[in-house]
């Protein structure tokens, strides 16, 4: 079979390709170039430079072919925009899940056509077939599943889809890695967002959208009790870096036209605020909005995942409700559900 992989520089994209290798695949790797030169340049950051020539050293070690494909408007007219527009709302985005969708498994599987048999990457999830449907569905690791970002991928970019990596957990890939002595055997796991590489989130909104100083209210009291760089800098739920004493603070609510951020101590008013959202724009993987009411909700990638009840008030909205109440539920994030291991796809949290 002959199988595009799209190659990061990371150890998990890299024992994925050498899985596929091992198992006699007519294999090329792809790596896609979406970082944001403006800011590199001025930030002073050059961190894809060491991603590809990782890239560049396990093909070379494998005799895999490497393409280098320039990805960085596209990836700046649909994901770094967008990204820019949601803070701007208030709004708290996710530039991977729409990353997966639109770029990794939107236009760059339209710009090799159908010279690739499937595309592959090293994320943590698995495909089924069932019924003549593709499922996507939870890795045996909990911490490093990545169904989260993939909820919003379609049964067409399912068909073609490869996840080498599905039934593997972080341990044992480290292991595959130093067995297969690839080059990048020891490189660590990148954090934050993969477009920024080492540079600070911060910087990149303060590069974008500047500092407008506003003040920190306590929701109870109506009282200052402190000063921020501008709302955009914060999520709903945030309890770090509010540079406040007397704490700990959480933000609850963003007052965007009057540059208000209200915070509280009070754990039972987080709690009321935190158990019952609403929710649009849903994409269902299988094409169609799941029958049941109970199911599992993840608000954010990692390992918990909450029991929750959804009902649709019509075709568009949907509300949840949560077994129990979670830290912070912001406009912008994606609410992605669950049947046992099977994801079934998710939508935006609403203001």
């Amino acid at each position: 079979m002959k199988v595009a992989v799209l190659l990061s520089g990371g150890v998990d994209s890299s024992v994925g390709l050498r899985l596929l290798r091992e198992q006699g695949h007519d294999i090329t790797a792809f790596y896609l170039k979406i970082w944001l030169e403006d800011e590199l340049t001025s930030l002073g950051e050059c961190p894809w430079e060491e991603d590809l020539q990782y890239a560049r050293g396990v093909c070379q070690q494998t005799g895999v072919p490497l393409q280098i494909l320039p990805f960085q408007r596209e990836y700046w007219d649909t994901i770094v925009s967008y990204s820019i527009r949601e803070l701007k709302a208030g709004r708290t985005p996710n530039s991977d899940m729409f990353c997966n969708r639109l770029i990794k498994f939107g236009l760059f599987v339209d710009k090799i056509g159908s010279e690739f048999d499937k595309v592959a990457s090293g994320h943590y999830a698995r495909i089924e077939k069932n019924n003549g449907n593709f499922i996507l569905k939870r890795s045996p690791d909990p911490v490093k599943d990545q169904t989260y970002f993939l909820a919003y991928m379609q049964q067409h970019q399912l068909t073609r889809t490869i996840f080498p990596l599905g039934n593997y957990t972080k341990k044992e890939v480290r292991k595959l890695a130093h067995d297969f002595d690839l080059p990048n055997k020891n490189r660590k796991d990148s954090q934050g967002i993969c477009f920024l590489g080492q540079i600070r989130y911060t910087d990149f909104v303060k590069y974008h959208l500047g500092e407008k100083p506003g003040q920190f209210i306590d929701i109870e009291t109506g009282d200052i009790v402190g000063y921020h760089k501008g709302y955009w800098f914060y999520t709903i739920g945030q309890r770090q870096g509010l540079g406040l004493s007397g704490g700990p603070w959480y933000v609850l609510r963003k007052d965007t036209d009057n540059n208000l951020l209200y915070l509280s101590r009070n754990r039972e008013i987080r709690d009321d605020l935190n158990r019952t959202f609403k929710v649009g724009e849903f994409n269902w993987i299988s094409g169609e909005k799941p029958e049941k009411q109970r199911l599992q909700v993840k608000v954010r990638h990692g390992e918990q995942i909450i029991n929750c009840r959804l009902h649709f008030k019509n075709n568009s909205i949907g509300e949840v409700i949560l077994e129990h109440p979670d830290q912070g539920l912001a406009p912008g994030q994606f609410a992605v559900f669950y049947d046992g291991d099977i994801c079934l796809g998710g939508g935006i949290i609403r203001d």
